[in-house]
């Protein structure tokens, strides 16, 4: 028997609803939420909107007033005890008198940890675990980054129904309908980085941007581009903020073209059968305080995310059309051998968008 109560998992449940309203703003910060409770009932709430300014606590906090005095506070990340750009968290409901603070899970950030022990040597009581896997899901990629200094990778593909992205031309607008592609984009608002290959960056000339009411931040736009052969005047180097080029080129004069326009450019190793690194590109993405990386890119790119084991999730968007034996894969992968050597991915969610079915799925284990 759980040891909070049904009202308790309701207190919790709102918070993380309020924590979601920052999901496209505080990166690279976590989502997080807070409800104050007192005789029964909300008093106030709060959510962190980005990074630089006040947490969720802080927030609930300022609109109790004084009545926050003898509450509970339910919040959905451990209250950090750290002073960065704010103030610890911890002191704030230390002074405003709480009486007791539940949260969902512990804070994955080493500086950030010892909210619970610095309550408790105020005298605040504190309890933790109360839906703690859905704080998780909320924030991924913050979670992924502290426990592996790697972040959360999605990759994302618009294939017909015998699994082509393109024509054999490589015509490919538009497989899928526009209630998918805006669907998209909200994924795109909410990651830390929006990454392409060269190819694509070649063939389509796509500009990789946010286009979502309302969005204040538009994420860092990635190109993995082996020899530096794409043009420093693509659309995706020159929108309003910043771009990252990974390579292998020791080309000085292209590297400084890029550098005109503001593009930062980042040598990694090569794999021995080709191939930028990608662990490399995670792993310097990670130390950068990257949380959840989009990938939209061709079938060689998707297909080498996917069998070097570095895609997390992968979101198919599927139209109800056919292109013919062909079109080009949805994704390239080395021959197999054998059926055991295959990747098995588990179906998580499968929604209707528009006219085009979107699957998510995540690699497993055989």
């Amino acid at each position: 028997m759980s040891e909070f109560s049904a009202a308790e998992h309701d207190y919790m449940r709102r918070a993380l609803t309020l924590a979601a309203r920052g999901l496209n703003t505080t990166d690279p910060n976590p989502r997080v939420g807070c409800v104050l409770v007192r005789d029964g009932g909300i008093i106030a709430e709060g959510w962190h909107e980005r990074a630089g300014e006040a947490h969720a606590e802080v927030f609930a906090l300022r609109a109790a007033g004084a009545a926050a005095a003898g509450a509970t506070a339910y919040v959905t990340l451990e209250p950090c005890a750290h002073t960065g750009r704010t103030p610890p968290c911890t002191e704030a409901l230390i002074r405003a008198g709480v009486h007791r603070v539940v949260y969902a899970i512990a804070d994955p950030n080493p500086r950030m940890r010892g909210g619970a022990e610095v309550l408790g040597e105020a005298g605040i009581q504190s309890a933790c675990g109360l839906l703690a896997a859905e704080s998780r899901a909320l924030n991924p990629g913050f979670f992924k980054r502290f426990e592996t200094g790697l972040p959360w990778v999605r990759v994302k593909l618009g294939a017909s129904l015998d699994g082509r992205t393109a024509l054999a031309s490589g015509e490919s607008r538009w497989i899928t309908g526009k209630q998918a592609r805006a669907d998209a984009q909200h994924y795109r608002a909410r990651s830390s980085v929006v990454l392409s290959g060269s190819g694509t960056i070649l063939a389509d000339d796509p500009k990789l941007n946010v286009r979502v009411e309302g969005a204040r931040r538009q994420p860092l736009r990635v190109v993995l581009d082996t020899t530096l052969r794409t043009s420093p005047d693509a659309r995706v180097y020159i929108r309003d903020g910043e771009a990252l080029i990974f390579t292998a080129s020791e080309s000085e004069p292209a590297r400084t073209a890029f550098e005109a326009q503001g593009v930062r450019v980042q040598r990694v190793p090569l794999e021995p059968t080709g191939g930028l690194k990608l662990r490399a590109v995670l792993e310097f993405l990670g130390a950068a305080g990257c949380n959840e990386v989009w990938v939209e890119a061709g079938a060689r790119l998707a297909g080498a995310f996917l069998q070097a084991g570095l895609a997390d999730e992968l979101v198919l968007y599927l139209a109800p059309c056919l292109l013919g034996a062909d079109g080009r894969p949805l994704a390239e992968i080395a021959p197999l051998a054998a059926l055991e050597q295959r990747l098995t991915l588990k179906f998580t969610e499968v929604t209707m968008i528009g006219s085009d079915l979107r699957i998510t799925a995540r690699p497993v284990a055989e």
